[in-house]
């Protein structure tokens, strides 16, 4: 059999053939043995392919990779490597409290220290539900071994009564239905439950299915992996393929460092637009580039996203849902249109050793009611708008999701196009807007925003998906089923609401949202970019001066940790003293006895 010569000595042998130090290879050899590997195989010049596994009973979304792992070990083991599975710390959207946007920067730092204190050479990172996927990126980054990503797959499309019902979609619509009386709690559950028929994650173009497709944007995951279906034949086998590229990746020596670059980025933010992705995105792109080192500026958004069509017609922006997108082409579809459009950079790099545009050759859509042509899009200029003004310094909406009824109330005034003034109700956290928006005391009506503050990243903290309001159930009553909002956190990639988030600087840490009082008004300018409220800025001084609202007290250590450590979503809400830290896995960590 031809021994193979990797482009650069695996890692792995500063264990197991520890150069001068028999004792210490014996030391790491010696436990390896007790399970039934050999010390032939560990020293045979194989690589050692790490399985970073996300699926476990508490992250129900990447539940799946417990049994794919099988499949991605098979492919590591017939190319040529030896696989190694081991943990990561759980994320799941839906369950965890305060929120799971706790867990990206935890999961980020501990499989860090993973992929760079073990014997690994090369890593599958499994992904899925929403945060997994750039905490294992932001990772890669970091320690800067090769690299691949698998996502575990979407669910299976979701049916109510013949209607096609998404996940996490059909919550928010159902709650206005809720509200405006026209269903029980009990056909509440019902449609949640029916939205949900099989393994995997979010059916919708929702933050898990917009990550794991910026996954493949970035050239970070195999071609056409981000859309299977979990329970789809096609999902075993791209574990299988991916098990297999991981080994020669690491004889390759190809690292995220070789691909994730600017322009990757770039790319990453147009496809968000042409698929109508989560507003999510916006501090997950950030945060991964910041951790490879690229620069991806406010400007950024409005210069490679904005002015781009979006061109898939699924939930929440559109009609359909995840099996049809896979059927339609899915990721590589879209990329596809994009290159032949010249938006799309098809020089950058990716795990397949190839070009994207080698990887697009032949992609074409297959169902052009889900994937619309370039020059024929479902909407025109369907990017993030940026937004900043004397509340924040930055803000996005995503305009996606902007319906008519929205437009044509808020927007469409002639001669103030796109330019729109409301009435603040401001909220302090999610638990009072529960229990105050209700109250006719407030005199909320279609004139009104409604703002949240206290959930962001500090305030939260976290940072919380609370700014998708709803109106009050009197104004649902009438058929109005919308409200401008805004707030300092975030809302569900599953949401239809246009609202104004991720603003910074949050209230928490002085910014405007802190001075901002229920009745003030607010003026917002889609034209120029603006949102400000219109109070003297005496008046403005003086509120300062009474301090930033109370937020609640960190209730466990990594609370306060995180709390200390974070930044603001504008700048990706990263632990800002880790983006220093690149390529660990160029100093091999000195031996441990």
């Amino acid at each position: 059999m031809m021994t193979r010569t990797p482009a650069r000595p695996f890692r792995s042998r500063e264990w197991f053939d520890a150069p001068g130090r028999s004792d210490m290879t014996a030391l790491y050899l010696e436990r390896f043995m007790n399970y039934g590997i050999t010390p032939a195989e560990l020293r045979g010049g194989k690589p050692i392919i790490g399985i970073a596994q996300s699926g476990s009973d508490i992250a129900p979304c990447n539940r799946i990779h417990l049994e794919l792992a099988d499949r991605i070990r098979a492919g590591i083991r017939d190319a040529g490597g030896i696989p190694m599975e081991f943990p990561m710390h759980p994320i799941f959207e839906n369950c965890r409290r305060p929120t799971a946007a706790l867990d990206r920067n935890l999961s980020y730092m501990t499989l860090v220290e993973i992929l760079n204190g073990y014997p690994i050479d090369a890593v599958v990172i499994t992904t899925g539900c929403d945060k997994t996927t750039p905490a294992g990126i932001m990772a890669a980054s970091t320690v800067d071994i090769p690299a691949i990503t698998l996502n575990g797959g979407p669910m299976l499309d979701g049916w109510h009564e013949n209607e096609l019902v998404g996940s996490g979609t059909v919550i928010w619509r159902s709650r206005r239905l809720l509200g405006a009386g026209k269903i029980d709690e009990e056909e509440f559950l019902r449609r949640a439950a029916d939205s949900a028929p099989s393994a995997g994650h979010c059916n919708t173009m929702g933050t898990a299915s917009t990550m794991n497709a910026i996954s493949e944007a970035l050239g970070m995951s195999l071609p056409g992996n981000a859309a299977i279906p979990a329970p789809y034949r096609e999902r075993g086998q791209m574990a299988y393929e991916t098990g297999r590229r991981a080994v020669e990746l690491a004889f390759e020596d190809l690292r995220p460092s070789d691909i994730l670059t600017r322009e990757s980025f770039l790319n990453a933010i147009r496809v968000t637009t042409a698929i109508g992705g989560s507003s999510n995105a916006q501090p997950h792109i950030v945060a991964m580039a910041r951790h490879a080192g690229v620069e991806i500026t406010h400007e950024d958004w409005m210069e490679h996203g904005y002015d781009l069509p979006l061109l898939v017609n699924m939930q929440p922006a559109g009609k359909y849902l995840s099996e049809r997108f896979h059927r339609a082409g899915g990721v590589p579809a879209v990329m596809w249109e994009l290159l032949n459009a010249g938006k799309l950079d098809g020089s950058q790099r990716s795990v397949t050793g190839r070009t994207m545009a080698e990887n697009l050759q032949g992609r074409e859509a297959r169902d052009r009611d889900v994937i619309y042509p370039y020059d024929q899009p479902l909407k025109e200029r369907a990017g993030f708008l940026v937004l900043k003004g004397n509340l924040f310094d930055f803000a996005i909406m995503k305009t996606s999701v902007i319906s008519e009824e929205f437009r044509t109330r808020y927007l469409a005034e002639p001669g103030r196009e796109g330019v729109f003034e409301a009435r603040a109700i401001v909220f302090d956290g999610s638990d009072d807007y529960h229990h105050r928006i209700n109250d006719a005391a407030l005199e909320i009506d279609e004139h009104c925003i409604l703002v949240i503050r206290g959930s962001g990243p500090q305030g939260w903290p976290g940072s919380a998906e609370v700014v998708n309001m709803q109106p009050p159930d009197a104004l649902l009553q009438r058929g109005i089923t919308s409200l401008p909002t805004l707030g300092d956190g975030r809302q569900s990639g599953t949401s239809d609401s246009p609202s104004i988030l991720n603003a910074s600087p949050e209230s928490a840490v002085g910014g405007g949202l802190a001075w901002l009082r229920t009745g003030d008004t607010i003026r917002i300018d889609l034209n120029s970019g603006r949102c400000d409220a219109l109070i003297d800025p005496g008046e403005i001084d003086r509120r300062r001066g009474e301090g930033i609202p109370a937020t609640p007290a960190s209730n466990t250590p990594w609370e306060e940790i995180y709390r200390e450590k974070t930044g603001q979503l504008g700048e990706g809400g990263v632990l800002e003293f880790a983006t220093k830290y690149r390529q660990t896995s160029a100093k091999v960590p000195r031996h441990n006895h």
